[in-house]
């Protein structure tokens, strides 16, 4: 089968294999079944390969599955959100209110104390081996307002993509100052980056870009 994915970066030898994949697809699959006849009138094969088809992907590009889609995705967990934020006359409305305004006055003052990214993707390292990354974060008053996760990117097909997203865990607080860790294991080989990433964490935020902090180091 045709996928969207490029063998050669070069269009012109990318258009001829696509061009012969389909020939052989159309004289090897496709014509043969289309005009077999066996003891029917029409080609039954075929006629199957349309009914499995249009069984497995109508039902995928019908306006009820793009409905559920929305209502699973959008409405019903805005309408939760709502209820939640809603209940005790608007109470965890005004703690997010008030935590969102902590946040705001205090997010440029937060202090990166510390970073061990263990052996680090800037050498050498060995596949399948772990390595823990360690964080230590001054947040300045605010109460474990932090989330944090490591970012590896891979360079290929000539652009960066990301690898993996690695999140790290709040593992001890001594006064304002959060250590967090987290396990990090290459399995594969290649040249790679890593960034970290900080952005507000808190329970009743219904996702990260309702409140679009991020600062990345």
């Amino acid at each position: 089968a045709i996928t969207d994915k490029a063998t050669y970066q070069d269009e012109q030898y990318q258009n001829q294999l696509d061009a012969e994949t389909i020939y052989f697809l159309l004289e090897h699959n496709i014509l043969p079944l289309y005009y077999e006849r066996k003891e029917k009138d029409y080609p039954e094969t075929w006629v199957k390969y349309i009914k499995n088809s249009v069984a497995q992907i109508a039902p995928r590009f019908t306006m009820k599955r793009q409905l559920d889609d929305y209502y699973d995705g959008f409405y019903n967990k805005l309408s939760e959100h709502f209820h939640v934020l809603a209940a005790d006359n608007y109470a965890k409305a005004k703690t997010l209110a008030g935590w969102k305004a902590a946040v705001d006055s205090r997010w440029n003052a937060v202090e990166i104390v510390s970073v061990n990214a263990g052996k680090g993707l800037d050498a050498t390292v060995e596949a399948g081996k772990e390595y823990e990354m360690t964080v230590v974060i001054d947040e300045k008053g605010l109460d474990n307002a932090i989330g944090l996760e490591s970012v590896i990117i891979r360079h290929e097909e000539n652009e960066d993509r990301i690898h993996e997203v690695i999140p790290f865990s709040l593992t001890s607080k001594d006064g304002n100052l959060y250590t967090f860790k987290a396990i990090t294991r290459m399995f594969s080989a290649g040249s790679f980056k890593q960034a970290f990433r900080m952005y507000p964490n808190h329970p009743l935020l219904p996702h990260r870009q309702d409140f679009c902090y991020v600062r990345w180091f």
